[in-house]
C-alpha cells in the first residue's frame, strides 16, 4: 500500500505511531446493511490483535476503514495517532497492509514487484535492491525472486504481498485473513514472520477465521459477529469467562461406571460427558491429574482413557454468538451474503 512519495517514512517511526483507537465505529452500505455496527476497540503499540469472526461478520470492512479504503459512516478511528478521515494520507504512509485482494501483476517477477513498491514509497535507487533482497529472503522467496508471479503458488503470493507491505518499515501492519487457503508449511512460515515483526515492536492487526491462529499468535482477541464486537480480551481471559476445565474418564470395564463417578465426584460437580465416560468440572486452580489417578488406583478402578478438557476459543465463540466459527453461515447480519458484502466494499472503495 503506497501513497506517493516516501516523505512519511520517518513519520512511521514517530512516537505517536503504534496504537489503534476506535470509538463507536459504524459502516453502513447501500440498502441499510450495517456491516460494522458501533464497535469500540483499542490496540496497544507493539501488540498482535486477533480479530475473529465468520465471513460477513464485519472483519474486512473494519480493516478497510482503518486503512482508509472506506470512509466510516459514523464514529471515530485513529491509527497511529492519526485520524483515518482527516489524515488519511498520513495514515497510509504509516501503515503496511496485506489485504484479501492483493494487487500483484502476473507478468512481473517478485523482484520487480519489490522495486516498484520501493519506488512508489520514494526509496532511493541505492537502497531499493538491498531492501527488496532482504524482504524476499525473510519471506522465503529468494530462489523465486526472478520468476513471474503468475507462476507462484497461493502461499508464495501471500508471502510476497506481506513483503511488499513491509517495504517502508511500517510500525503498524494490517493482515486480513493472511493464511486463508494456505498449506500448513506456508501458514507456519507466515506465523513465524508475524511473531518476529511483533518482537521488533510492530503492531499487528490480524483478522482470521482460524481459532488456532488467534490462539497461537494474538496477545488479545476481539470477536465480531453481525457487525458488533461481542467479546474482547486475552485468549486466557476469554476462556476463563466460559468456565473451569473438566476431566473425563472412561472405565476399562463399563460395569465400573458408577464407582468411577463416585470417585470423580470428590473432585467437583458432574457434567455431561461421552456415552461411556464420566466427566467432572474441576474447581478453579485445580491442575493435578495425578491426584485423580491416585484416587482411582486406591479404589481399584481401571481406566481406559483419561482426558482433561480446557475451555477453548471455540467454546468462547459459541458462548458469545450462539454458533460455531467454522462452517458459520456467510451472512453480514442483514441476510446478505458475505460475497455480496465484500463486493460492495470493493466497489465503494474503487469509486473513492
Amino acid at each position: 500500500m503506497s501513497d506517493g512519495a516516501h516523505d512519511g517514512r520517518d513519520g512511521a517511526h514517530d512516537g505517536r505511531i503504534g496504537g489503534i483507537e476506535v470509538e463507536g465505529l459504524v459502516r453502513v452500505f447501500k440498502g441499510g446493511v450495517r456491516a460494522v455496527d458501533g464497535i469500540d476497540l483499542s490496540v496497544a503499540p507493539g501488540e498482535i490483535f486477533g480479530f475473529l469472526g465468520p465471513n460477513g461478520a464485519g472483519k474486512s470492512t473494519t480493516v478497510l476503514v482503518l486503512t482508509t479504503l472506506l470512509p466510516p459512516t459514523s464514529g471515530k478511528a485513529r491509527v497511529g495517532g492519526l485520524d483515518v478521515v482527516r489524515e488519511g494520507a498520513a495514515v497510509r504512509r504509516a501503515i503496511g497492509a496485506s489485504l484479501q485482494e492483493s494487487a500483484l501483476d502476473p507478468f512481473l517477477s517478485g523482484r520487480e514487484h519489490m522495486r516498484l513498491q520501493s519506488a512508489l514509497h520514494g526509496i532511493g535507487k541505492s537502497e531499493r535492491d538491498a531492501r527488496g533482497d532482504e524482504l524476499l529472503a525473510r519471506v522465503g522467496l529468494t530462489e523465486a525472486a526472478d520468476r513471474k508471479v503468475g507462476g507462484y503458488s497461493g502461499g508464495m503470493k501471500r508471502r510476497l504481498d506481506l513483503a511488499l507491505a513491509l517495504v517502508h518499515r511500517p510500525r503498524l501492519l494490517f493482515l486480513d485473513e493472511p493464511t486463508t487457503g494456505l498449506d500448513v508449511q506456508s501458514r507456519t512460515a507466515l506465523w513465524d514472520e508475524v511473531r518476529r515483526l511483533a518482537a521488533d515492536g510492530v503492531t499487528v492487526f490480524l483478522t482470521t477465521q482460524y481459532l488456532e491462529e488467534a490462539d497461537a499468535l494474538a496477545d488479545r482477541v476481539g470477536i465480531i459477529d453481525r457487525g458488533k464486537l461481542v467479546a474482547e480480551g486475552t485468549p486466557t481471559e476469554l476462556k476463563a469467562t466460559i468456565g473451569r476445565p473438566s476431566v473425563e474418564a472412561i472405565p476399562a470395564d463399563p460395569a465400573e461406571r458408577a464407582r468411577l463417578a463416585a470417585v470423580l465426584e470428590r473432585f467437583g460437580e458432574q457434567v455431561a460427558g461421552s456415552t461411556n465416560g464420566v466427566a467432572t468440572r474441576l474447581p478453579e486452580g485445580f491442575g493435578d491429574l495425578a491426584e485423580i489417578v491416585r484416587a482411582l488406583d486406591a479404589e481399584g478402578v481401571a481406566i481406559a482413557d483419561l482426558r482433561l478438557h480446557a475451555p477453548t476459543l471455540s467454546d468462547v465463540f459459541l458462548a458469545k454468538t450462539g454458533r460455531s466459527l467454522e462452517g458459520a453461515a456467510d451472512d453480514d447480519g442483514s441476510g446478505a451474503g458475505a460475497g455480496s458484502g465484500r463486493g460492495r466494499e470493493r466497489a465503494e472503495a474503487a469509486g473513492r
